[in-house]
């Protein structure tokens, strides 16, 4: 079975499966099938499988050119249908690992995917688990699973854990370019997984088993979400020392070792670094050891939006007004810059806390149509300069391109830029506020 699934790879005669057409799965199916092999998508969403059939991509970093193109040439399809699974021969899961309501980690899609892919399954398939998840869930809980059935590691199937890393909207680094980790649960199963990956990444790291390779993903966003809670502790400090952070930290990075910039703003959001590190601290928790500098970073990086609402009320109440009935216009409502992903975005919680304040709120993004905030659904408002003339504040909470940041300045009572955007596009004022 190793020899040949390892062929078929090597010939890319391969056939490919990617269960879960999101931000991770479809760009890395679209890799596979643009190197010649013939990719299978699993999805449950009708809207993202016929949108993939009917050539369409509605990722913002996969043009519709190259998903049309792919889809013609029979090298990409898509389906809801588990049973496309009996006749591939790597089936790669790419679905969410959201935290629940108690912030423990929600592994209910993964294993609902392992179920159906167990239901048509053959012999000689490499499983690999791209999904973060808390080190040890390949081997403690894929495993026993896929061995139902009799079915053995290394005889029947291969099973590997390759973290994704992508960064939606990066100009530099993409599915091809970015380094690739994998760890197998076997030898055999490391050395298929990296064989794989090696026919779409430039540069593929094998580890010693899949625990490492799960345990590095969380060490990579618990270094950024404890470094973006260090420096937004830093921007509440310098607000009290009357000291401005960002000239702070425009002056640190000037040492050329020792020191790598992050910059505060209003919170973190995204399917990463906010969460990611609470699956590393529950897993940690439950050999005893407590993760304290993962503790203090979530409880800084959450506080943000309520700190940016809080800033503004502040600045509101020297200029005579209240916030109970002021217009307040959030720019933004993506996680990040350039992207159309709202998934644990403090945008939306600063809309939620203005309108727990009873403000009159509104926002606009050029990549997000509406929102849902408190039950209510808000369309993208006009920003016309009439508009901006009528508002008592703009909150500027994600920092997109697209923004016209002199025209927003020249027209907005008062301005609160929680990224530094106006500063970075040499715009100064009276009327802005920096966080």
């Amino acid at each position: 079975m190793y020899n040949i699934l390892r062929n078929k790879i090597e010939k890319r005669t391969a056939r490919i499966g990617v269960i879960g057409l999101g931000y991770v799965g479809l760009p890395l199916a679209v890799a596979f099938a643009e190197k010649g092999f013939e990719v299978a998508g699993i999805d449950v969403s009708s809207n993202r499988v016929n949108s993939i059939k009917s050539g369409r991509s509605y990722i913002m970093d996969v043009p519709t050119e190259t998903t049309a193109k792919l889809v013609s040439d029979k090298l990409l399809g898509a389906t809801e249908d588990y049973s496309a699974v009996k006749r591939l021969d790597a089936v790669i899961i790419c679905v969410p690992t959201p935290l629940s309501k108690t912030k423990e980690p929600d592994i209910s899609f993964i294993m609902a995917a392992v179920k159906n892919i167990i239901k048509n399954r053959k012999k000689g398939q490499l499983y690999v688990l791209e999904s973060t998840t808390y080190p040890g869930t390949t081997e403690e809980m894929l495993l026993p699973k896929f061995q139902e059935g009799h079915f053995k590691i290394d005889r029947d199937f291969f099973l590997a854990f390759s973290p994704e890393r992508v960064d939606p909207r990066n100009k530099v680094y993409n599915t091809n370019n970015i380094p690739k980790v994998v760890g197998g649960v076997t030898k055999k199963s490391t050395a298929l997984a990296k064989l794989l990956y090696g026919k779409i990444v430039d540069k593929v790291i094998p580890v010693s088993s899949s625990k490492v390779a799960e345990m590095a993903k969380l060490l990579e966003n618990t270094f950024r979400s404890v470094n973006i809670g260090l420096v937004n502790e830093l921007a509440l400090m310098c607000e009290a020392l009357n000291t401005d952070v960002w000239e702070v930290i425009d002056a640190a990075k000037t040492k050329p070792f020792g020191f790598m910039p992050f910059y505060p703003g209003p919170g973190i959001g995204g399917h990463c670094i906010n969460i990611d590190p609470l699956y590393l601290s529950w897993k940690a928790n439950l050999h005893g050891f407590r993760s304290r500098f993962i503790e203090i970073a979530d409880n800084i990086n959450s506080s943000m939006p309520q700190y940016v609402v809080s800033r503004v009320i502040s600045a509101l109440n020297k200029r005579g007004k209240l916030v109970r009935g002021c217009r307040i216009l959030v720019l933004g409502a993506a996680y990040k810059k350039d992207v159309n992903d709202i998934r644990e975005s403090p945008s939306l919680e600063i809309i939620r806390l203005f309108m727990e304040e009873e403000a009159i709120v509104s926002y606009y993004d050029p990549y997000v149509p509406s929102v849902k905030v408190n039950g209510s659904t808000l369309k993208a408002s006009n920003i016309s300069k009439d508009f901006l003339r009528k508002q008592n504040c703009v909150v500027l909470a994600t920092d997109h391109e697209a923004f016209d940041y002199k025209r927003i300045a020249e027209n907005s009572k008062l301005v609160f830029d929680a990224r530094n955007a106006f500063c970075n596009a040499n715009i100064k004022s009276k009327n802005i506020i920096r966080l």
